[in-house]
Order: C-alpha cells, then sequence, then structure tokens
C-alpha cells in the first residue's frame, strides 16, 4: 500500500490542475487533447500507486465526426466535476483529519436552517475567491490576500466570523477598504 506521503504528491497535483482550471462558463469546451491526457496520466499515477481503480474519475473526449475531419473536445464542467470529486474522493479516503481542500466541504455546522444558509453563502464566497485568483498578479498582495481567505474559510461558522476575517486579513495584508471593494467587484 502506498504511503499517505506518496498519494499527496498526486493529490496535490490534482489540485494544482483545479486551480488553473479553466472558468466554467455555460457550454465551454477545451479541445486541446493534451489537456486531459495529463489528467488522466495523474489518475493512472493514482491507480498504480494506491493499488484501487480510480478510473471513473477519468476524462473521454467527446468525438465529433465530420465529412474530411474529427475533432475531440472536452466539456469544461465535466473536466471540473470528476476532478473536484476525485479531490473529494481522496481527502475523504487518506486526508480527512485534514481541513478540507474546498470552501464547498465546511467542517462546521450550525443549525439545518443556518447551516445551509451559510453553506451557500460560503459556497459563492469560495466560487468568487477561485475566480478572482485566476485573475489575480502572482506576487501581488490582493493574490496573497485571496490564498489566505481561501486557506481560512473552512474555519468560518457564521457570517461575523466572515467579515471579521476580512477585515482581518485585508488588514494584515496592507489592503483598504477600497481595495476590498473593488477586489470583490
Amino acid at each position: 500500500m502506498a504511503s499517505k506521503e506518496e498519494i499527496r504528491l498526486v493529490y496535490s497535483e490534482l489540485q494544482g490542475y483545479l486551480a488553473q482550471a479553466p472558468d466554467k462558463a455555460e457550454g465551454s469546451t477545451v479541445d486541446e487533447q493534451h489537456f486531459w491526457d495529463q489528467y488522466n496520466s495523474a489518475v493512472e499515477e493514482l491507480n498504480s500507486v494506491t493499488g484501487k481503480d480510480y478510473n471513473r474519475f477519468k476524462i473521454e473526449p467527446t468525438i465529433e465526426q465530420y465529412d474530411d475531419f474529427h475533432t475531440s473536445y472536452v466539456k469544461v464542467t465535466v473536466y471540473r466535476q470528476k476532478l473536484g470529486g476525485l479531490i473529494a474522493r481522496l481527502h475523504g479516503e487518506y486526508f480527512s483529519d485534514e481541513p478540507a481542500p474546498f470552501v464547498q466541504m465546511p467542517s462546521t455546522v450550525i443549525s439545518q436552517n443556518q447551516s445551509q444558509s451559510l453553506q451557500v453563502q460560503l459556497l459563492e464566497v469560495g466560487y468568487l475567491i477561485q475566480e478572482k485568483l485566476g485573475k489575480a498578479k502572482d506576487g501581488s498582495k490582493q493574490k496573497t490576500f485571496l490564498e489566505k481567505v481561501k486557506a481560512s474559510l473552512s474555519s468560518v461558522s457564521n457570517i461575523t466570523q466572515l467579515i471579521a476575517l476580512l477585515a482581518k486579513l485585508a488588514h494584515d495584508s496592507d489592503i483598504s477598504i477600497e481595495q476590498l471593494k473593488d477586489l470583490f467587484s
């Protein structure tokens, strides 16, 4: 059986792919074969390292045949769904003692209605942060701020804590309220 650290290498690679995945605009596709080949290669490595079968998470491109040529593509929503599902599965199997890799997997439960409302709001914040991270310049204080917020969201149990977290991290990152407003608008 593979060590947790061997699995972590592939787990981290998959998280990197998700962080760099194209936006999930309705109907968007990727037609570059290396895109899904590289991901499927990581699934093969995971199969080899763990001795388990994760092939259901592989990407099968759609192939359209025309008179003189054919084209292959993958829908971005399918790619993100399979990738996110595999990462969540690995977290549950091997890393459940660590913070969840997604904001969508909050560890705090309040009451049923409040919890659902908070989860929805945290999902929205998480998606917004992921979108803004993709647009932020590497090394910028805005990108550093967004990365810190993303890493801390799983510890948030109410909206007051979320606001306090944003204010504290903005202050620590030397981001003004006006810059914060611009960043999230």
